[in-house]
């Protein structure tokens, strides 16, 4: 692991955010209903999963592009990821904004706001050999999914 700036972390972390932005503009109908009832172990598991990737994100030059190797698949599968996740913003944005929409899955992924930004920065600590961005992205991952899987759930 070797501490430094990643320019790729930065890319995902735009990828990442800048759609949770306008989202914020365009909540699902009925959404406060269901904020309130969220599980306070996995809000404080998803908060600080979300402190510890964005952070581990940026300063490991691991994620940066090198040589191509094998390896290198890790990083194409991340990215593919995050195109899904882009993806999804735009048929999220697209739609009535309901809460059905909102925890809606893509090309069989549930929950697909939720699980592919996890599983592509999981990905993309595999691709950095980054343990701990791998850690981050666990304690991240059972936060943020289990509180979407829980919504899923209430709304069905």
């Amino acid at each position: 692991m070797e501490f430094g700036f990643s320019y790729v972390g930065m890319i995902f972390l735009a990828l990442l955010m800048v759609p949770n932005l306008i989202w914020t503009k365009n909540l699902p109908k009925d959404y406060e209903k269901y904020v309130k009832n969220e599980n306070k172990v996995l809000l404080a598991l998803e908060r600080i999963g979300e402190v510890l990737v964005s952070g581990i994100a940026l300063l490991f030059k691991d994620f940066n592009l090198r040589a191509w190797t094998n390896w290198s698949w890790w990083i194409v599968a991340a990215a593919v990821l995050m195109v899904l996740y882009e993806i999804f913003w735009i048929r999220y944005f697209m739609s009535e904004k309901t809460m059905e929409d909102f925890y809606s899955s893509i090309l069989g992924v549930p929950v697909a706001g939720a699980t592919l930004p996890v599983l592509a920065f999981l990905l993309l600590g595999i691709y950095g050999k980054n343990i701990i961005l791998v850690a981050a992205t666990v304690i991240l991952g059972i936060g943020h999914i289990g509180i979407h899987l829980m919504h899923r759930k209430e709304i069905q």
